[in-house]
């Protein structure tokens, strides 16, 4: 029966239908997981009554299986007229409650935010290692009451006077600090990882792309010489696009200060220095203190390189092949030592470090 409609048409429905099936097993999953924990945390789940955003969802559910039975061959215009009618209920309802969700960035999953954290930020429907920043890094890797920051006093300026037609550098640095937090793109300190003190530094990503200038390489070389002075195993998670450009070469020099002090370090003092790859870790950070643990680890699925896919194929007028630049093929070839999930990850650095004679304190030595 010929109605007019032609194989496009047929491919666009069929597309819409995908689309929709989809969205509402995604919908109906984070009802179900919002339910759930309402239920276990005791609160009651309708608050609005006929406003609230679960019982609408309840609602329309119903009245849509009871509405199956009738017609449903409907015209292009009043579809539409439908569509343009709900969405900006459905964006309403979106906005209010996307803070209760987070969306995972290789499967597109919707996951609790209560369960994820509790979950050390791994996606609970694919395994995939969702970023995280350095105060959640030093909340579970360090034992409870025992984190002592070092230097948070430090901040950039701008030593070469970097010209931008959109945001000066200062002007940027103060919003960046604003937004995280943070006074730099790392934090640096000593703690005591079950019970074995430690020196430890943490890129921050969100902090300008994690990139290192001047004050992100003087903290890290301070936390090495006092973790030199001190005898105390050394930590360094990295997540940097690499050197900051509005600092030019002072940033690049960075590079040298901290392999310098490593040396001192590792080969005149005979320490442990353990080396964490994140995603992204690129460019000077990759080049230099990234690459000079005596172990070092990374993250599943964790983007490594020096140059990234697009300089390269830009540059070099070649195609990066896929997947070349993931830790799992990098550790084929030999790249690193481990690749350690992030909720096994504590537990791994602290045999290593019995291993190399480093031993929790004991309950008298604690102060």
């Amino acid at each position: 029966m010929n109605n007019g409609s032609t194989s496009e048409d047929c491919l666009d429905n069929r597309y819409m239908y995908d689309t929709k099936s989809s969205w509402n097993n995604h919908i109906t999953s984070c009802i179900d997981g919002y339910l759930q924990s309402q239920i276990w945390s005791g609160t009651p789940i309708v608050s609005d009554g006929s406003d609230s955003y679960i019982s609408r969802c309840l609602f329309d559910k119903r009245r849509t299986s009871t509405e199956t039975g009738r017609s449903s061959i409907q015209t292009r215009a009043k579809s539409s007229d439908l569509t343009l009618r709900e969405r900006p209920n459905d964006l309403d309802a979106t906005q209010k409650y996307r803070h209760l969700w987070v969306q995972c960035e290789n499967c597109y999953g919707l996951n609790y935010k209560k369960f994820l954290k509790s979950n050390v930020n791994i996606c609970e429907q694919c395994g995939y290692h969702l970023k995280m920043s350095s105060s959640e890094r030093i909340e579970v890797s360090i034992d409870p009451g025992t984190w002592d920051p070092m230097d948070e006093d430090m901040v950039s300026l701008d030593p070469i006077g970097f010209h931008s037609e959109e945001e000066p550098y200062k002007d940027r640095i103060d919003s960046y600090q604003r937004k995280t937090g943070l006074t730099e793109a790392v934090q640096t300190g000593v703690g005591q990882l079950n019970g074995i003190p430690v020196a430890i530094g943490v890129m921050d990503f969100q902090f300008m792309g994690g990139s290192m200038g001047s004050v992100v390489g003087e903290k890290i070389t301070r936390l090495i010489e006092y973790a030199t002075n001190k005898f105390i195993p050394l930590i360094i998670v990295c997540a940097s696009g690499g050197a900051r450009m509005q600092e030019g070469s002072l940033s690049l020099m960075q590079m040298a200060k901290i392999s310098s002090a490593l040396y001192d370090y590792q080969l005149n003092k005979k320490l442990l220095y353990v080396s964490i790859l994140t995603s992204p870790t690129t460019g000077g950070v990759t080049a230099s203190f990234g690459m000079l643990g005596d172990i070092i680890i990374a993250e599943p699925n964790s983007y490594i390189a020096f140059a990234g896919k697009r300089v390269i194929e830009q540059t070099l007028n070649k195609t990066v092949p896929e997947g070349s630049q993931a830790a799992e093929y990098l550790f084929q070839k030999g790249l690193f030592d481990l690749i350690v999930p992030r909720n096994l990850l504590k537990s791994v650095l602290s045999e290593l470090f019995k291993l190399h004679a480093f031993f929790p304190l004991n309950s008298n030595s604690i102060k």
